[in-house]
């Protein structure tokens, strides 16, 4: 069975990661895509030629869609999951695929989203505790989306509370961290210190332009991050493969 280690090698260069997201679909709806980038094989193909360290996928779509590219590009493999019908005061992404499933299909990674703050924070955690112990004993890579969230955040993206998602990341046993950038270099530093030895990658967020997308990047690696995931910014571009390879640049250098 192969190691942790081995596996975090696979979806990380150098130490550096960077992730191509197609996820959006269950949270989103269709909203996100047009008529080229609603076919997976399309954002996949990105992924390919783009060198991106991991692709982001739910199972319906990796069972689809995924197996001509296994072996040209990693797959990290979401293992929870919702919509955007139900208001975020109750927030919760309920499981929607196993550890043995990631393994079965040779994924290299799974990721799984915590909200802390929901009303249902305690069921996240056993849940999350159980994926995890399955994980460590599979020797999988655990990446949590962490995202503070329902009636009692008030400000998410604040640089104090992304700094708590990602110290709960941390305390919980995730292997790396997927947070929200609460908007400057300093802020995220101080995000980059709560999580301590966990490596932090930035969301991508909503599509910008794209050198405003490229701007924040380089400030995510200034403040000490370990790269980024994104989606929306790649591959809703006219020329996500241009966008593709000046993110490589920033990332990776």
């Amino acid at each position: 069975m192969l190691g942790k280690a081995i596996r975090m090698s696979r979806i990380s260069r150098n130490g550096k990661i960077l992730l191509l997201a197609m996820d959006q679909g269950l949270e989103h709806g269709p909203s996100d895509f047009n008529s080229k980038n609603i076919n997976p094989d399309y954002v996949l193909d990105i992924a390919k030629k783009g060198r991106y360290t991991a692709m982001i996928l739910h199972k319906g779509v990796a069972l689809k869609y995924f197996e001509p590219y296994a072996g040209q590009v990693p797959l990290l493999l979401k293992l929870n999951g919702r919509t955007n019908i139900i208001p975020s005061d109750e927030i919760y992404s309920s499981p929607v695929a196993s550890v043995d499933d990631a393994i079965k299909m040779g994924a290299d990674a799974v990721g799984y989203t915590i909200y802390a703050g929901s009303p249902y924070e305690a069921k996240m955690f056993s849940e999350f505790a159980q994926l995890e112990e399955k994980a460590r004993e599979y020797g999988i890579p655990v990446v949590m989306w962490s995202y503070p969230r329902g009636k009692f955040v008030k400000e998410d993206k604040s640089p104090a509370m992304v700094a708590y998602a990602a110290r709960v990341a941390l305390e919980l046993g995730a292997d790396a961290v997927k947070v929200n950038w609460p908007g400057t270099i300093a802020g995220f530093s101080d995000v980059v210190r709560a999580a301590q030895k966990m490596p932090v990658l930035s969301s991508g967020g909503s599509k910008l332009p794209e050198n405003q997308f490229i701007e924040k990047a380089k400030d995510v690696m200034r403040a000490g991050g370990s790269g980024l995931a994104v989606g929306r910014n790649v591959w809703q571009s006219d020329k996500p493969l241009e966008v593709s390879k000046k993110l490589a640049k920033v990332v990776f250098g």
